[in-house]
């Protein structure tokens, strides 16, 4: 099946357009990123708390969230998981870094004053109120006799911050419990079975984890095209997807959704999307090279016959695609439409750049090549 029947756009004269139109692309995405402080990062990356519900009977999400929204958790990500009849509900939130603050506040009051001699001093902290007076008391102690509570002269503010973070979990999960009660009622009774914390040390491992696959990824696919084909093909490849995983995150970045798991799976299959476009493309330009070459046939021509011959390939299934991810994207809830935005976007740039990006480059390198020689 062909979309067009035989076309003759001159993709290579376009290349100078094309390449202004992605720097502009590229520079509004990264003026995006830098007035917003870098990427939203979701609960993945910024650490935060899971809690895991199970009810007697289905219960809505819609429900859930309204309850929700009265605690200022409106953002919270709501899911049914397990089977049917299980009527497992997770919910994660990302908290607020209260526990931070009360811990910074109370090793610096600590350090001016040399020691506590009374939990009353610590009133006058801020962030103290936030967690609870109360809550900090049945914790810690400055007297060395109560030696089942913690001394708060002794202890180091990254344990303070594990323990004080400790406190406002329980204190959000007792929240969420409350308000969730309120709104489902008593017909429809539920337990916590869970609660798990995502503390700022797995958070980091998971950026740096996040990082390294699309480095790697790159260098995989600079590698395996540099054997397949040849180097300044490879160079054509990764610098197209340079430039998709880019506006893709500058895209993202515009419409402030969260960077989360997905969306970094949402980056990797842009990646192996977009190469798959560009080695269709880079397949016919070899074929033609050995066959046109000959025929004295200029190099800017074989590749534009290239694009051409696997231009109406390329947009049949790049629009099929397109049109499944879109109905992900209206119909597929919040929960993935960080996700789902990020493959509409990959899908756009990725079927532009294996036409206007990957063989210009490769043609833009071997006339740099030659003017060398």
């Amino acid at each position: 099946m062909k979309l067009f029947r035989k076309t003759n756009i001159d993709f290579i004269g376009k290349r100078k357009i094309a390449f202004v139109i992605s720097g502009i692309v590229l520079a509004v995405g990264i003026v995006s990123l830098v007035m917003k402080g870098g990427p939203r990062l979701g609960l993945d990356f910024t650490g935060g708390v899971e809690v895991h519900l199970q009810f007697e009977k289905s219960v809505s999400i819609t429900q859930i969230r309204t309850g929700l929204s009265s605690i200022g958790l409106q953002q919270a990500i709501i899911q049914k998981y397990g089977k049917t009849t299980d009527n497992l509900v997770l919910i994660r939130y990302r908290v607020e870094q209260i526990a931070e603050e009360a811990a910074s506040q109370i090793i610096n009051l600590r350090g001016k004053t040399g020691k506590f001699t009374s939990l009353e001093e610590l009133k006058q902290l801020p962030a103290v109120e936030k967690v609870g007076y109360e809550n900090l008391i049945s914790l810690f102690a400055v007297d060395p006799i109560e030696k089942e509570k913690i001394n708060i002269n002794q202890i180091d503010q990254e344990s303070l911050t594990t323990r004080i973070r400790g406190i406002t979990h329980l204190k959000a999960a007792a929240e969420i419990e409350k308000v969730v009660k309120a709104e489902v009622g008593e017909s429809n009774p539920f337990q916590i079975i869970s609660l798990d914390i995502i503390g700022p040390k797995v958070s980091k491992e998971l950026q740096k984890s996040a990082v390294l696959a699309i480095i790697f990824a790159l260098i995989g696919m600079l590698i395996y095209i540099s054997w397949r084909f040849e180097f300044t093909f490879a160079i054509g490849a990764v610098i197209a997807l340079v430039h998709d995983v880019a506006i893709s995150i500058g895209a993202l970045s515009l419409g402030n959704f969260e960077f989360t798991l997905p969306v970094i799976a949402a980056l990797m299959t842009i990646i192996g999307y977009s190469l798959n476009d560009t080695i269709v493309v880079y397949d016919r330009i070899r074929e033609n090279t050995k066959t046109f070459r000959k025929r004295k046939m200029s190099y800017k021509d074989v590749i534009n016959l290239g694009i051409n011959q696997s231009l109406s390939r390329t947009v049949i299934t790049s629009l099929t695609t397109f049109i499944v991810v879109l109905s992900l994207f209206v119909w597929g809830g919040p929960v993935i439409h960080g996700f789902a935005f990020a493959l509409l976007i990959g899908i756009i740039v990725g079927t532009y750049s294996s036409s206007f990006v990957a063989a210009p480059v490769v043609y833009q390198w071997a006339q740099a090549r030659i003017i060398k020689k």
